[in-house]
């Protein structure tokens, strides 16, 4: 059976319209399947909507979050709820088109036990939002050892792909990176991002920036590094402007320098700051894990009594 996690938040128009888009080419194709809709601690209807569905659609069943946890977290609830001998994440807006999950089943037929969707193209966007992205993408994928500058949450896992991500018990855990990082035998499907038919994005440039630096910190420590880099120039150039000093003095043309002894010390000042920053927020990533919360917190359940 083929179970298919789609994280909604605040889609109450879209529910219906990605259930209907997603089941037609599954029962087309006699494919087995589950959907399973999990509200990330949504504000509008969407609850509703889905428990609506579960009533009528026995193949539909439905996971509430007490709030907002975030997609990761809604996708890792999906995955430890997931039935089915393979598991397919997909957006709830349709971005991903839903007859490419025909043809990654196809594969993992196959044989093949991880399916990456690949982005073609990366849709409407800014070409801040673009460059931002290129920007982050090459980051991890620097980190992870994988190429994931096309990479998206569309995918397919293998019951033993899946149950390798659930044994990892990191509280930020970052799927896209991860379910990369795993191996096991690949392929990938190429897809064009649709439009959204109904709402808008739930990502603000704001919660973009923060969603990069919490996956980039929880999958590398190359920021960490950035303190040494640091320290070294700030000696280099303690060395150079010291040897300079200490020539002036000895030449007897040493100057009182004021201007010089500000600057140096504002810059060391910010050097020091910002890797105090950097070492902090690493401190308090730790202190998040050490702490042990779970990743999300179920209030209802539906569909679940079929």
């Amino acid at each position: 059976m083929l179970s298919v996690v789609i994280p909604a938040y605040n889609e109450e128009k879209m529910i219906g319209k990605a259930a209907d888009a997603i089941e037609e080419p599954l029962i087309r194709e006699g494919i087995a399947y589950e959907l399973l809709f999990i509200d990330d601690g949504s504000t509008d209807g969407t609850w509703k909507r889905i428990h609506g569905r579960a009533k009528e659609d026995d193949k539909i069943r439905g996971i509430r979050f007490s709030k907002n946890f975030g997609k990761e977290s809604a996708i890792f609830a999906g995955l430890a709820y997931a039935e089915g001998d393979c598991v397919v994440v997909i957006d709830c807006d349709l971005q991903h088109p839903p007859e490419k999950i025909i043809e990654m089943y196809r594969l993992w037929e196959e044989g093949y036990e991880v399916i990456e969707g690949i982005k073609a193209d990366r849709g409407e966007e800014s070409k801040f939002h673009s460059f931002a992205a290129a920007c982050f993408y090459h980051i991890i994928s620097k980190a992870a050892q994988v190429d994931m500058e096309k990479a998206s949450d569309f995918k397919l896992l293998d019951r033993q792909a899946v149950n390798v991500l659930l044994n990892m018990r990191e509280q930020k855990a970052f799927f896209r990176a991860l379910s990369s990082w795993i191996g096991f035998k690949t392929a990938s499907v190429e897809f064009d991002v649709a439009k959204r038919e109904e709402g808008t994005t739930k990502w603000t440039t704001w919660s973009l920036m923060k969603y990069a630096i919490s996956n980039i910190a929880s999958f590398s420590a190359a920021p960490m590094q950035i303190v040494t880099v640091l320290g070294g120039i700030m000696l280099l150039f303690s060395l150079i402007l010291g040897t300079v000093a200490l020539f002036q003095k000895i030449g007897g043309i040493a100057l009182e320098g004021f201007t010089t002894v500000i600057i140096i010390q504002l810059f060391t000042g910010s050097i020091i700051m910002m890797s105090l920053g950097i070492i902090g927020y690493y401190i308090a990533r730790i202190y998040d894990e050490i702490k042990g919360r779970p990743r999300y917190i179920i209030s209802k359940k539906c569909g679940y009594d079929k």
